[in-house]
């Protein structure tokens, strides 16, 4: 990371910290960043009708329930889910359809504690086939792109794709009782 990047990132992680504190001024100035990142990623996930409501829902959340947010460094994740979970709300409620089942998963998640959803968690990792596991932790725990994933594991970067993609799946379906 050059310098340049590290002074941005920890002027931003600044500007979270004084918003989250409660300072409007840096609140404002967080959404102004935020905002075109936002854009740009409901350019990618939702309907061209649904990008300007997405945009402005995900900026409210920010608003609203940025005190929730544990990490600093989380933030740019957060925001991103958000806004894909934002698109799928809408694209359900057009064609009132959910591929995902998000609903489902945000009504699970959203009735059980932290640490019953760790051990849940840690549960469903270990009925995981070793790849599976591997690519989960990989991925969402270290961080790593997908590009170095491939690298780790010695697969292709299709391959990664595919494996990343159906252990969530599989995840998802022992997490929600389904399997």
């Amino acid at each position: 990371m050059s310098s340049k990047d590290a002074r941005n990132k920890l002027e931003k992680e600044t500007i979270i910290s004084a918003a989250r504190s409660g300072d409007s001024s840096a609140m404002d100035q967080l959404l102004s960043m935020t905002q075109p990142d936002v854009r740009r990623y409901a350019m990618k996930h939702c309907k061209i009708s649904d990008i300007d409501d997405a945009v402005q829902e995900v900026l409210l959340t920010i608003s609203r329930r940025l005190d929730s947010l544990k990490i600093l460094a989380a933030f740019s994740s957060w925001v991103f889910k958000s806004t894909q979970r934002e698109c799928r709300r809408l694209g359900r409620a057009t064609i009132n359809y959910d591929p995902f089942e998000e609903g489902l998963l945000e009504e699970w998640i959203d009735h059980r504690p932290n640490t019953e959803l760790l051990l849940e968690l840690a549960n469903a990792l270990g009925k995981l086939s070793s790849e599976f596991r591997e690519a989960l932790l990989l991925k969402d725990l270290q961080q790593l792109t997908l590009q170095e994933l491939a690298d780790e594991t010695g697969i292709s970067l299709p391959a990664a794709k595919s494996r990343v993609r159906r252990a969530r799946l599989a995840a998802r379906s022992l997490l929600l009782g389904q399997s």
